[in-house]
C-alpha cells in the first residue's frame, strides 16, 4: 500500500462490510497498540498482458489557469484575496468603487416606479368620481346651452315685433352657438371617460416602463462587473494590484489556476506516439514526493510535433490530493510518466495501495499464511522488493521474487515489519465485478477499524 493519504482503490465492497470497516474509527489506534496479530487487508498479484513500458520527463501544470482581468474602469476599493489562497467559482477578488453607479441607480429605479404607476392608472381606466364629475360637467353645460336657446328664442320674437334691435340678436345667437358648442365639448368628455384610456396609450406606457427595465438591467450589470469574481476554483498564484490602485478596461488582477485536477505534460518521441491514445493508463512518479504514486490516463495527445524535437505533447490526467489546505501536486514540478509504449508481454500486477514507496526501492508485503493451518486468517508477512513497471487502470505492473495468486497486503501495511504477525480481515478482489470477502465473524470492530484507517 502507498503512504497514508493515498488514495484507495476503488474497487466494489459490500454495503454491509463497508460500513463496519467504517465503524468506531476513534478505536483503531489504541486497537493497533495492542499486542497480537495486526489487522490487515489484501489483494491478489494478477498475471496479465501488458504493453512494453518507457518513461518520459515531464511536468505537473494546472488543468485551467486564467490572468482575470476587469472589464470596467474604476479605483479598486476592496482587494479580498492572498497569494496561496484557494477561492471557489464566483468568490469576489476585488471590489471597485460603486458610488457613483449606486446613485444613478437609484435614480433609474425611481423613475421606473413612477413609470409604473402610470401605467397602473391607465390599466385601471377610470374611476367612479371622474365619471361622475363628468356627468355633472354635461349636466351645466346642457342647462346653459337651454337658457342660451330660450334667450335667443325671445330675441327673436322682440326682433319681429321690432322690440329689440339687431345687435341684441347676434349676441344671443352667439350665446346660444357658444353654450351647444359646450354641450358638444361635455359630452365628448364624459364619452372618453366612459370609454377609458385608449390601447395606444397603454401599449406607449408598457413601452415605456420596458424600456426603463433594461435601462436598470444595464446599470445592475455594470454594477455587478465592478465586483470580479473567480471564474472557476483554483488557487490565486499572483496578484497584480492593490486597494487604491486604477484599473483600466482589461487590466489584469490575479492569475488563477486550478489544481483539483492537474495534468502532467510529457514530450513522446515519434515512433512511440502511435501507442498512446486518449484513456491509456499511465504511472506518474513525482521526484519531490517519493513516497507518493499517481496512476491517471491520458487526457490529451497533442497532433502536431515540436518540429525541432519531433515530439508530440501528451497530457496525463491526475487527481490531486490536499494536505492540509494545500494541493501536494504544484504546478510546474517535475515528473515522470510511464506510458505503455511497445509489445504486449505477460506481466504480475499488483493494485497500487499495495505499494510501499519511500525506501530504497518500492516493495510489497507478502502474506503466508501460519504453517499450522488452523486458522487461514493468521500468518506473516514478508517483503518483497520490486521494479514498478506501467500502470493498468488501479493496476501497477511489478517485477520482483512474486508468483500469481499470492496474497499482499493493501491495508494496513505502512507500519509492517518483516515476519510480523497479522490476521487477515478481508480480501479485496482485483476485478470490480467480483465480490470482496467480509471480514471473519469473531473480528472486533475495532480491528476492522485499524485496518480500514491504515493503522
Amino acid at each position: 500500500m502507498i503512504a497514508r493519504g493515498q488514495n484507495r482503490l476503488n474497487l466494489r465492497v459490500p454495503q454491509a462490510a463497508a460500513a463496519m470497516f467504517m465503524a468506531l474509527t476513534a478505536g483503531a489506534v489504541s486497537s493497533a497498540q495492542q499486542t497480537g496479530p495486526t489487522p490487515v487487508a489484501v489483494s491478489t498479484v494478477v498475471s496479465r498482458s501488458v504493453a512494453d513500458g518507457r518513461s518520459f520527463v515531464g511536468s505537473v501544470v494546472p488543468v485551467r489557469e486564467s490572468t482575470v482581468g476587469s472589464t470596467v474602469e474604476e479605483r479598486v476599493a476592496e482587494f479580498l484575496v492572498d497569494e496561496g489562497e484557494r477561492v471557489e467559482a464566483g468568490q469576489p477578488l476585488a471590489k471597485l468603487r460603486t458610488r457613483t453607479l449606486e446613485i444613478e441607480l437609484d435614480g433609474s429605479r425611481a423613475e421606473l416606479e413612477a413609470m409604473r404607476q402610470e401605467l397602473a392608472e391607465l390599466e385601471n381606466g377610470t374611476r367612479p368620481e371622474e365619471l361622475e364629475r363628468g356627468r355633472a360637467e354635461l349636466a351645466r353645460a346642457a342647462a346653459l346651452r337651454d337658457f342660451a336657446q330660450a334667450a335667443r328664442r325671445r330675441i327673436e320674437g322682440l326682433i319681429r315685433n321690432r322690440q329689440a334691435s339687431a345687435q341684441e340678436l347676434d349676441e344671443v345667437v352667439s350665446n346660444a352657438e357658444a353654450a351647444e358648442q359646450a354641450y358638444n365639448s361635455a359630452q365628448a368628455a364624459l364619452d372618453l371617460l366612459i370609454a377609458g384610456p385608449r390601447v395606444e396609450q397603454v401599449a406607449r406606457a408598457r413601452a415605456k416602463v420596458a424600456a426603463q427595465e433594461e435601462v436598470i438591467n444595464r446599470l445592475e450589470d455594470r454594477l455587478a462587473e465592478h465586483t470580479i469574481v473567480a471564474p472557476f476554483t483554483g488557487y490565486v498564484v499572483t496578484e497584480h494590484t492593490e486597494v487604491g490602485q486604477w484599473l483600466g478596461r482589461g487590466d489584469p488582477v490575479v492569475d488563477l489556476v486550478e489544481l483539483d485536477r492537474v495534468d502532467v505534460e510529457a514530450s513522446v518521441v515519434e515512433d512511440d506516439i502511435r501507442y498512446i491514445s486518449v484513456g491509456t493508463s499511465a504511472r506518474v512518479e513525482v521526484s519531490s514526493l517519493p513516497d507518493k504514486a499517481f496512476t491517471g490516463a491520458v487526457a490529451l495527445v497533442v497532433p502536431q510535433a515540436d518540429l525541432r524535437s519531433r515530439s508530440f505533447p501528451v497530457k496525463v490526467r491526475l487527481t490531486n490530493e490536499d494536505v492540509h489546505g494545500t494541493p501536494i501536486l504544484k504546478a510546474g514540478m517535475i515528473a515522470r510518466v510511464t506510458l505503455p509504449v511497445g509489445p504486449e508481454h505477460p506481466a504480475l500486477l499488483v493494485p497500487k495501495d499495495a505499494l510501499v514507496l519511500g525506501g530504497p526501492s518500492p516493495r510489497v508485503f507478502v502474506f503466508e499464511p501460519a504453517s499450522d493451518g488452523n486458522d487461514p486468517a493468521l500468518g506473516t508477512v514478508q517483503p518483497v522488493p520490486v521494479t514498478l513497471g506501467v500502470a493498468a487502470g488501479a493496476l501497477v505492473e511489478v517485477t520482483g521474487p512474486l508468483q500469481a495468486d499470492q496474497r499482499v497486503v493493501v491495508q494496513g501495511n505502512e507500519r509492517l515489519r518483516p515476519g510480523q504477525e497479522v490476521r487477515v480481515l478481508r480480501t479485496i478482489e482485483v476485478e470490480a465485478d467480483a465480490p470482496s470477502e467480509p471480514p471473519p465473524a469473531d473480528a472486533t470492530p475495532d480491528d476492522v477499524a485499524a485496518v480500514s484507517s491504515g493503522g
